[in-house]
C-alpha cells in the first residue's frame, strides 16, 4: 500500500487552499477582520490572526485558541476559526484542526471559503491517516481492507475481490467482509447466480454481525427485484429495527406492502419515510397509492400533488 502519491496531491491541493483563501496575504484578512467595540481585545485577536498569515503559527496557535471562544462578533469569529484552522493543519495538530472546521461548517454551513477548505483538510486528514495506517501496521486486516476499498472504488473488482478473500482467510470473524464482497458481485452486470452468491455473502456477514442493517437490507432487494414480495418484506422490516435512521427500509416495506395489497399496513412505514425524506417523490406516490386504496381520497390527493411537484418524479 503506497499512499504517498496521493498524500503529495493532497497537501498541494492543502497549500493552494492556504493562498487562495488568502493566508499569504496579511493585509487583505487583516483589513477584512471587523473590529470590535474593545480596541484592545480587537488588537489581540487582530494581531492573532496576522501572525498566522505571517506562517507564525506556533505563536498564533495559543493566542487563537483563547480568542475564539470570547469572540463574540460573528465575522471576527469567523477569521479567528479559519486562522486556527490553518495553523492546526500546519502543526498536525489533528484535533484543534477538527474542532475549528467542525465551528466553521456549524456556523457558516453554506460558505463557499469553509466548503472548499473543509474539503481539502478532511482530504489532508484521511491521507495523512491512511499513510499512518500503511507505515505503523501495513500487513493489517485494516491496511488490506483499505486497499481493497481503493481498488473497489476504481473498479477494479476481481483485484478488490482477492482481498477480501484474503482478509477472511486471516481475519474469517472480520465484519464487513462478506458484505463487500456482496456488494460487489451485486454491481456487475445482474445474472441469477450473480444474486445467489450475493445473497450467501450477505448471510454469511449476518452469521457474523445480526445487526448489519446493510446486509438485511441487500437481502431484501434481491428478493423485491425477483418479485418475491413476502419474502422481501422481514428483512426490509428487520433493517429497520435494527437502524431507525433507515429511511429506505420503511420506502422497501411501504412497497412490499402495498405490492401485496397490503395498503393499511403500508400507511405507517410511508408515512415515516416521509417524514424522514419529506422532498422524496417515491414516498408522496406510494403513499398516494396506499391512501387511495383505503379510501383516503383527499389525502391521496395531496400527496399525489406533492409528487408532481418533487424535483425528482416518482415512475407512474
Amino acid at each position: 500500500m503506497n499512499g504517498w502519491p496521493y498524500l503529495a496531491l493532497a497537501r498541494c491541493a492543502c497549500f493552494a487552499a492556504f493562498a487562495l483563501a488568502g493566508c499569504f496575504s496579511p493585509t487583505a484578512n487583516a483589513q477584512a477582520a471587523p473590529k470590535t467595540a474593545s480596541s484592545d481585545s480587537a488588537g489581540a485577536v487582530q494581531h492573532a490572526i496576522v501572525l498566522a498569515e505571517q506562517g507564525r503559527c506556533r505563536e498564533a496557535l495559543p493566542l487563537l485558541k483563547k480568542a475564539g471562544p470570547a469572540s463574540a462578533d460573528k465575522k471576527l469569529k469567523f477569521h479567528v476559526a479559519m486562522a486556527t484552522a490553518r495553523c492546526a493543519m500546519s502543526l498536525d495538530q489533528v484535533g484543534t484542526a477538527l474542532n475549528a472546521l467542525t465551528l466553521l461548517n456549524h456556523d457558516y454551513p453554506h460558505d463557499p471559503e469553509v466548503l472548499y477548505l473543509s474539503t481539502h483538510y478532511y482530504s489532508e486528514l484521511a491521507s495523512r491517516a491512511a499513510q499512518d495506517l500503511a507505515s505503523t501496521a501495513p500487513n493489517s486486516a485494516e491496511a488490506h481492507e483499505l486497499d481493497a476499498e481503493a481498488l473497489e472504488s476504481q473498479n477494479k473488482w476481481e483485484d478488490a475481490t482477492a482481498e477480501y478473500k484474503g482478509i477472511l482467510e486471516q481475519n474469517p470473524q472480520m465484519p464487513g467482509i462478506h458484505y463487500r464482497l456482496g456488494r460487489i458481485l451485486l454491481s456487475k452486470p445482474p445474472t441469477l447466480e450473480a444474486s445467489e452468491e450475493a445473497k450467501k455473502e450477505m448471510e454469511a456477514e449476518l452469521a457474523i454481525d445480526a445487526h448489519n442493517a446493510a446486509a438485511e437490507f441487500i437481502l431484501g432487494e434481491i428478493e423485491r427485484r425477483a418479485e418475491r414480495w413476502e419474502g422481501a418484506l422481514p428483512h426490509f422490516s428487520r433493517a429497520a429495527q435494527i437502524d431507525a435512521g433507515f429511511s429506505e427500509a420503511y420506502l422497501a416495506q411501504g412497497m412490499c406492502l402495498n405490492a401485496l395489497s397490503r395498503y393499511g399496513d403500508a400507511v405507517p412505514p410511508l408515512e415515516k419515510y416521509e417524514k424522514m425524506q419529506p422532498n422524496d417523490a417515491a414516498g408522496h406516490y406510494q403513499l398516494a397509492i396506499a391512501y387511495q386504496r383505503i379510501g383516503r381520497k383527499e389525502d391521496a390527493a395531496r400527496e399525489m400533488e406533492l409528487q408532481r411537484q418533487s424535483p425528482v418524479k416518482a415512475p407512474e
